[in-house]
């Protein structure tokens, strides 16, 4: 069954006047699955695995069409994963019943720098606290560049009302399919191992780094015409996180 992103991919994909055509990168036949070419699928490895913690994807208008997004990796993952399309002017009907449902407490994840300190957390409530029971953390990332998540941040006062978790990693990023010119910036795929760890989701935090790196490799080796390497870190930690 396709995930909230597939779907918001078809939706944005029967919108359009004319094909897509994303620039660089691998060209020809695409797998439906999972983006790339058939050669250098990578489907058979899909780790999806049941989380407390679930995402909400707010996807600039073009992000679903390419390629190179990430938050299709963070939809094969995560089970709870929701995706809608970004707009200035309308707010999805379905995107205000999620985050009024009382099931998840919605964070807003985005840097601290940018909102007023009362507004920003740094952490969850531990698992054992009568919150944490209470509340399914929903943690809502807003999948564009840079420039355009700031945007979207500014303009969609329907979050106004949530916590902003604003994250402090210490590593530089891995992802290599599009680069900021800042090392503290990174993909949402990245952004969303971070969030799984800080709710105590240390397997799926595992899981979705080395489903990333592993889909990098692919997607990489495929642009220069090159085999896949199968036996690389990445897909080792992955069958032994999934128990294989």
């Amino acid at each position: 069954m396709p995930h909230a992103v597939s779907r918001l991919r078809a939706e944005r994909l029967a919108r359009s006047a004319k094909p897509f055509l994303a620039r660089g990168g691998i060209k020809g036949e695409r797998c439906a699955g999972c983006r790339l070419v058939p050669s250098h699928c990578i489907c058979a490895l899909r780790p999806m695995l049941p989380t407390h913690a679930g995402m909400c994807l707010l996807m600039a208008d073009i992000e679903p069409l390419k390629p190179s997004n990430t938050g299709w990796l963070i939809a094969d993952v995560v089970p709870d994963t929701f995706a809608f399309g970004w707009a200035r002017t309308e707010v999805a009907p379905a995107l205000l019943t999620l985050l009024a449902d009382p099931q998840w407490q919605p964070y807003v994840v985005f840097p601290g720098e940018f909102v007023p300190p009362e507004r920003v957390v740094h952490a969850l409530p531990v698992p054992g606290d009568a919150d944490a029971k209470a509340k399914r953390p929903l943690f809502i990332l807003l999948d564009a560049t840079w420039a355009e998540a700031r945007k979207m941040f500014r303009k969609s006062p329907y979050l106004n009302p949530f916590p902003v978790l604003s994250l402090q990693p210490e590593q530089i990023s891995r992802y290599q399919l599009r680069r900021s010119r800042r090392d503290d910036h990174f993909c949402t795929s990245e952004v969303a191992s971070l969030c799984l760890d800080l709710a105590g989701e240390t397997v799926a935090a595992q899981t979705l780094e080395s489903y990333l790196g592993i889909y990098t490799h692919h997607y990489l080796q495929a642009k220069h015409q090159l085999p896949p390497n199968r036996d690389s870190a990445d897909h080792l930690r992955l069958a032994q996180l999934k128990g294989g």
